[in-house]
């Protein structure tokens, strides 16, 4: 497998392309968008991942003009989610924020929308409840996603954001409730910052494959020390502790094909400039992910 993909790796230099990597819009946070699309092209980086602040900044035709414009495709759209809440009120207010999260994947072109489900609510701080409430959710929200040709994929996040981002913390507990919305459009995005610990990682990957449920996969590195914030200590491959090379191996023995979206919240990396950044990433990418995907 390593040789194959070796062999692709260095085909795809010479025709001046990186096969199957996306960036994720977020990890050039502070670019403006069509720098951000420019300095992809320019690495011959043929794949994005968008998120939804950039359809309010831009608007949804026009931000799927300059996509398409720069011959790009479009591997996801963040986010959807925070279905935690325990006033009916503000329930159906999420449901509503998400059926339009849904309309603007379908209208970029994106297969998937990522789904950061909510921490828990402060008002029954019921992290139990507010897991069902995920489930009561995502069991409505499919019908429409699947109307669309959208699929839902649940991020399970390191368990320090369980409090204020996602009461799921493991690859299982997303499957557990995409099984439960007995929809095919429900399924997981692995993503090596948030599992990368688990001991049980190999086994859920394989869970989520046997059950056709493994719909993206997503790479940035776990820096130390922790930043003030946390959710910003994600690092390019290479900085930190996770096995690349490790992980990519369960992801590929899946058989998946998928784009690999490199997705870095980091303030120094949002204030490198954007080329420059995306030239690192595209060789990390090529000497710790490619070879073994």
């Amino acid at each position: 497998m390593t040789t194959q993909a070796s062999s692709t790796a260095i085909d795809a230099e010479a025709a001046g392309t990186v096969p199957r990597l996306s960036l994720n819009r977020w990890t050039f946070r502070t670019t403006p968008v069509q720098e951000f699309l420019e300095a992809t092209t320019s690495r011959g980086i043929e794949a994005v991942g968008l998120w939804r602040q950039d359809v309010e900044e831009v608007g949804l035709d026009a931000l799927r003009r300059r996509v398409d414009d720069a011959g790009l495709r479009v591997s996801s759209l963040c986010r959807g989610g925070f279905l935690t809440a325990s006033a009916e009120a503000d329930r159906a207010a999420a449901l509503d924020d998400n059926r339009r999260a849904i309309d603007e994947t379908a209208a970029l072109g994106a297969p998937t929308l990522v789904m950061v489900v909510g921490g828990v609510d402060r008002a029954d701080k019921d992290i139990v409840g507010a897991r069902a409430r995920v489930t009561e959710a995502i069991t409505e929200l499919a019908p429409y996603a699947e109307q669309r040709g959208v699929s839902l994929s649940l991020e399970p996040m390191h368990p320090m954001f369980a409090a204020d981002r996602a009461v799921l913390s493991t690859i299982d507990q997303a499957l557990d409730i995409a099984e439960a919305s007995g929809s095919s459009a429900v399924g997981v995005v692995v993503d090596t910052y948030h599992v990368w610990w688990d001991p049980s990682l190999e086994r859920a990957v394989q869970r989520a494959a046997a059950s056709d449920r493994l719909l993206a996969y997503q790479v940035c590195d776990w820096n130390l020390p922790l930043a003030a914030e946390p959710l910003h200590s994600r690092g390019y491959m290479g900085d930190g502790f996770i096995d690349f090379p490790a992980i990519t191996r369960m992801i590929a023995a899946t058989g998946f094909t998928g784009d690999i979206e490199v997705e870095i919240f980091n303030e120094n990396v949002w204030a490198t400039p954007a080329e420059e950044s995306a030239r690192i990433i595209a060789e990390r990418y090529q000497e710790l992910v490619l070879p073994y995907a």
